[in-house]
């Protein structure tokens, strides 16, 4: 079926996109980003623990890869309107699990967004995101509800782990939900856009268990 490299961010979603892959016979390389120190180390280590319970359940191998993400957060922050935010987060790391990608031999990645499930999770602000990645983003959940994604996350057994409680990064209080990829690209040129991604990619930590990290 193929490898992905997939975004983790400890939350439901990510998991229950990662399971349902490893369900079809995916090889999976999990990406987490740290966004220490806009948040504490617990999505990181939800992150981790979710990981070591998915190789359990399926049988299959996870490679988790954490890469140190505050600072390109905190370049977005004080370089671009606080409303779009979400949109150019998500870009930076596509292009960084791009780079993890290619490196690993991964023809996907995969990610938990689902339509509608947060405010920056509408269609146009995915059309924004496009083309950051040069390669496809699978999104199982693109068109599940929240019931349907929480079903299946209790069945697959990370529901508990997802819900422990961890702070977020610093979300606007009222993020965009149309943004524009020629507005949005308009603000990455106030970016050292390839610098931050090389400095994130070769930060990352690689490794099999929490110990590692």
């Amino acid at each position: 079926m193929g490898k992905a490299v997939a975004l983790l961010s400890g939350g439901i979603d990510s998991a229950v996109a990662i399971g349902l892959a490893l369900e079809q016979g995916m090889e999976i390389v999990a990406l987490h980003y740290s966004t220490v120190p806009f948040a504490d180390e617990k999505a990181q280590e939800k992150a981790i623990v979710i990981a070591g319970h998915l190789e359990k359940k399926f049988g299959r191998k996870i490679k988790l890869v954490i890469v140190p993400f505050g600072k390109v957060l905190a370049e977005i922050a004080k370089n671009c309107e606080r409303k779009f935010n979400c949109v150019l987060c998500r870009r930076m790391m596509l292009r960084i699990a791009e780079k993890i990608a290619l490196r690993e031999m991964a023809g996907a990645l995969l990610s938990g967004e689902s339509l509608g499930q947060v405010a920056s999770q509408t269609l146009p602000n995915l059309n924004a995101e496009s083309g950051a990645a040069r390669i496809p983003v699978i999104r199982p959940l693109l068109g599940m509800d929240k019931l349907e994604i929480e079903a299946i996350a209790k069945r697959i057994g990370t529901f508990e782990i997802s819900i422990l409680p961890s702070s977020c990064c610093s979300i606007p209080e009222k993020p965009s939900t149309r943004a524009k990829k020629a507005v949005i690209e308009e603000l990455e040129k106030r970016l050292s856009v390839q610098q931050l991604v090389e400095e994130a990619f070769a930060a990352r930590k690689e490794g099999g268990n929490q110990d590692d990290f």
